[in-house]
């Protein structure tokens, strides 16, 4: 990375961010065996201090590659087979349904989006909500489809716990982020209050922003979003993944078949912009003829990407402050830039049809899982769709929450698959599909890999 192309880079991010108005960024770019960083703004509105590569962000889902590399390493070690029931590993998830380790780790499991319960924040947190897990009701049959689980990846981070005998943060800290000198990364936020760190942003009902009061989830949700890190350890963890399992002070923590194995496409995913199919927890997307692995994530009003590209040993990590649709367009943004930049590949959104009213009448009306309503809604001229919390969700719980997502275009894609594409707001550019069952009739909506079922 020569100095022009560093300097284009924070130019670049600088500019996107006062534009969008995103308080505090901080992008990282492995290119050509060189690492570039570009911080720009403040980590917070009210107790401002610079923004740098060491900022801590909570990543949110970035956090899930974590969580199945330290299983890898289980699996590597002989300690987990990953065709094994979860069961076997967590006799507290006490189901008739037969759920595999892999399943969890590639979102076939047919586990719920989320659940909204909170079980404390003592080391006891993923052994009750496994309980809890375990009395849920399933929304496919395990293997039957994929479908994006949040649950099943805390439910992944008790079998570490289990087998390992350690807490899920101790087991991490000693599988990861030791050995591999992730020195900014952690979970609980006594570990993070005394080093620089950003807190979220979202806009009230007048559009200004103020400060997100909750910082992250509760600690159930540590393995499928609770590590707190900074875009020099983001960087750090590319290299290991890009690499052949050493660390870089030579140790061999994983041999090279079991860490490119999580590159290797376990399940097949349809209309959506977040991947082509899944890996082992890495979404595999294929960018104008070029093959990426990658994660996002989301926290409340912090927003991060890692994307990889193995054949050319590039990387990019973005992290905001802002949420939800300055956040998402930053990163998005920086993201599409790095790539077209660097390596000359350009990300292009599928045109959507001229909007058609019989089409419209059938997928109009509310969609739901455990915690999310989507509403779908026509003028008669265009589609839209919003994104809520419940409101019985939100008004039963004592922590403050993101913002809804107000409506946003909706356009339907070529073909008789029933995939759509959001043309505008914090979603754009997101991509989905409608079920219909035997009849024809659609029961469900697929939005970020998420099953949302017809109300």
């Amino acid at each position: 990375m020569n100095e022009k192309t560093q300097r284009e880079l924070i130019e670049f991010v600088s500019g996107a961010a006062e534009q969008l108005g995103v308080p505090g960024v901080a992008v990282g770019v492995l290119a050509d065996g060189r690492e570039g960083f570009a911080c720009h703004g403040v980590t917070s509105i009210v107790n401002p201090l610079p923004v740098d590569a060491d900022t801590m962000f909570v990543v949110g889902s970035v956090s899930k590659t974590f969580t199945a590399t330290a299983l890898m390493r289980l699996v590597a070690h002989g300690r987990v087979e990953l065709d094994a029931p979860v069961h076997r590993y967590v006799p507290e998830f006490a189901t008739a349904d037969e759920i595999t380790v892999l399943q969890l780790l590639n979102h076939t499991a047919g586990l719920e989006w989320k659940l909204g319960v909170d079980p404390g924040e003592g080391d006891d947190a993923l052994a009750r909500h496994a309980a809890e897990l375990a009395a849920t009701p399933l929304i496919a049959e395990p293997g039957g489809r994929a479908s994006y689980s949040q649950a099943g990846f805390n439910l992944a981070g008790r079998i570490v716990e289990n087998v390992t005998g350690l807490t899920f943060e101790q087991a991490v800290s000693s599988l990861l982020f030791e050995p591999i000198g992730l020195a900014h990364s952690c979970y609980a936020v006594n570990d993070v209050m005394t080093r620089r760190f950003a807190v979220g942003h979202n806009a009230d009902a007048d559009g200004k922003l103020t400060v997100a009061r909750q910082w992250k989830d509760n600690r159930s949700n540590n393995p499928g979003g609770g590590v707190a890190t900074s875009v020099s350890d983001l960087l750090r963890w590319a290299r290991f993944h890009l690499g052949d399992g050493r660390t870089e002070s030579g140790e061999h923590l994983l041999p090279t078949e079991e860490l490119h194995r999580m590159r290797d496409q376990t399940v097949e995913l349809r209309g959506t912009t977040l991947g082509d199919a899944f890996g082992i927890c890495w979404f595999l997307r294929e960018i104008d003829g070029v093959s990426t692995i990658g994660h996002g994530g989301s926290g409340n009003g912090q927003f991060a990407d890692l994307l990889l590209v193995p054949e050319h040993d590039f990387a990019v990590t973005v992290v905001s402050n802002a949420g939800p649709d300055a956040g998402l367009a930053f990163n998005r943004a920086v993201v599409t830039w790095a790539l077209e930049h660097y390596l000359g590949v350009v990300e292009r959104d599928p045109e959507p049809l001229p909007y058609d009213q019989a089409r419209a009448a059938e997928i109009v009306g509310h969609y739901e899982n455990e915690m999310m309503r989507l509403t779908l809604d026509s003028d008669g001229t265009g589609l839209t769709i919003a994104c809520a919390i419940k409101p019985e969700f939100r008004a039963a719980t004592d922590t403050e929450l993101p913002p809804d997502l107000p409506p946003a275009t909706l356009g339907l894609l070529p073909g008789d698959t029933g995939d759509y594409i959001v043309t505008d707001g914090g979603l754009v550019g997101q991509r989905g599909f409608f079920t219909r069952d035997q009849d024809g009739v659609v029961t469900g909506i697929d939005l970020a890999g998420r099953l949302f079922a017809r109300a």
